[in-house]
């Protein structure tokens, strides 16, 4: 159709009546333009962002991996005088433009720059808006545009498409003189376009590869239980086995999430913007994670049914945190761990190699443990406290020593010395000669001179020559 039918076309269009002989998608656009109430000789599209937030929004956009790339493959048209090379975001603002610069000066002045919206209910028909709008490549020549502003132009638009879920992530435009043929614009641009997505997707293949080799040695540790490392946008980096979740659909967060099948999965965020380790847990005592460390210089720790022999420091940490379930500033944990000379980068460190174990288990702000957790230590004291531990053996038979009897962090000291005395109170108060006879014997109260003393009492105590004798000094020979 040429421009002067075209022309007359908008004019009956704007004012209400039909216009025949114009494209289908035109006509629709300018009545969805019309009902978004736009004044076709006044409005120009609105410009949002200053420079500043150009600049930051670029910095963080996808599309600024393949700029560079499309600005080289068409530069050639857009030094064309007249022409003008765009590139904008989903929503339809122009994040990046290319051109000689009178061309950029004069398409400034109908708000063709970087800042500005485009969108078509910001500025009705145009290439830009109305190709987000409809999804597909799109060219708006001269009156077809709905403000007076754009019909000089020439607009040939196609969409950008993310190559792993199909959704639209900004798109590519060529702007040119309305009165200059663009046949060829079309074509180039659905190539360029196709080009960009080919690199956003070898640009995703080699993250997908770093990140599945930044993680193996976590990965490898979970051999032989159902775990996948997922992408933020829930595509499948690696499944183990192969196959058992091939992706994931809606939100993923950190803790406990249902898959379609009702089994559960416990989610653990691995970086800021992902990816997530998701973990498949059974119902029962895997979830629980147990740490014993009575009568040991290194903590055992059972989790997600695999069992660690933990370090000493790793030990004192994880025995604090479990000792303050409410949680404990970074602050005081460091203090508890390391006492007044340690170092805050050395905890966070520290921190971070214990997460490599627990992953979404350990919580900060404050650092805390989460789900449910049993601690041999916590369990004796709380028994102890509360009168739950009745027989004084069966007491003895869950003390095999002392909390981390090496440690000499301060949190883990008090902790230890507070279920110590509590025991020997315990057997002081009730416990008969048999118990106390196998206290003293055993390493942790050999050199108990207390219970020592208490058990010469009762030895006295009882009935008959040989108490009397155990409670006597030695005679002297008399020869």
């Amino acid at each position: 159709m040429d421009a002067v039918s075209v022309a007359r076309g908008r004019e009956i269009a704007l004012a209400g009546g039909e216009a025949l002989g114009v494209r289908k998608a035109i006509v629709d656009s300018w009545l969805r333009s019309r009902h978004q109430g736009l004044r076709p000789d006044h409005d120009l599209p609105p410009i949002l962002y200053s420079e500043d937030k150009i600049d930051e929004i670029r910095r963080q956009h996808v599309l600024a991996q393949v700029w560079p790339l499309l600005a080289d493959t068409l530069r050639w048209a857009a030094s064309e005088p007249g022409n003008l090379l765009c590139l904008g975001d989903a929503e339809g603002h122009l994040l990046w433009t290319e051109g000689l610069r009178p061309t950029l000066s004069a398409a400034e002045r109908s708000h063709l720059m970087p800042g500005a919206l485009w969108s078509e209910e910001a500025a009705g028909t145009n290439g830009i808006g109305t190709a987000l709008t409809l999804q597909r490549p799109l060219q708006v020549s001269g009156f077809e545009h709905y403000l007076s502003a754009a019909t000089g132009f020439t607009c040939t638009a196609v969409p950008i498409r993310d190559p792993a879920n199909g959704e639209p992530l900004g798109l590519i435009d060529l702007t040119s003189d309305a009165k200059s043929s663009a046949p060829m614009a079309l074509s180039l641009l659905v190539t360029a376009a196709r080009l960009a997505e080919a690199e956003l997707r070898m640009i995703s293949l080699r993250r997908q590869a770093k990140l599945r080799d930044r993680y193996a040695e976590r990965l490898s540790r979970l051999s032989g239980t159902r775990s996948a490392l997922v992408t933020a946008e829930g595509h499948v980096l690696h499944a183990e086995p192969t196959g058992w979740l091939t992706a994931w659909h809606g939100a993923l967060a950190e803790g406990r999430l249902v898959l379609p099948s009702g089994r559960s999965v416990m989610a653990e965020r691995l970086s800021p913007g992902g990816p997530f380790l998701l973990i498949e847990q059974d119902t029962g005592s895997d979830q629980i994670l147990r740490f014993e460390a009575l009568g040991r210089d290194r903590a055992r720790l059972h989790v997600t049914g695999t069992t660690h022999d933990l370090s000493r420091r790793h030990s004192e940490i994880l025995a604090v945190l479990l000792a303050n379930p409410g949680g404990i500033s970074a602050d005081d944990l460091r203090h508890e761990v390391y006492g007044r000379d340690g170092k805050a980068v050395t905890l966070r460190a520290e921190l971070t190699r214990v997460r490599s174990l627990l992953g979404h288990r350990l919580a900060a702000e404050p650092y805390r443990l989460t789900g449910e957790c049993d601690a041999d230590f916590l369990r004796l004291d709380t028994d102890l406290a509360t009168g739950e531990a009745t027989g004084l053996g069966e007491v003895l038979d869950r003390y095999p020593g002392p909390l981390l009897p090496s440690s000499s962090a301060p949190g883990v000291a008090v902790l230890r010395e507070r279920l110590h005395e509590r025991l020997r109170r315990r057997l002081l108060e009730g416990g008969d000669a048999d118990n106390m006879s196998r206290w003293l014997t055993a390493r942790h109260g050999r050199d108990d001179r207390k219970v020592r003393r208490a058990l010469t009492l009762r030895e006295a105590a009882r009935p008959g020559d040989g108490a009397a004798v155990a409670a006597s000094p030695p005679r002297q020979g008399t020869g």
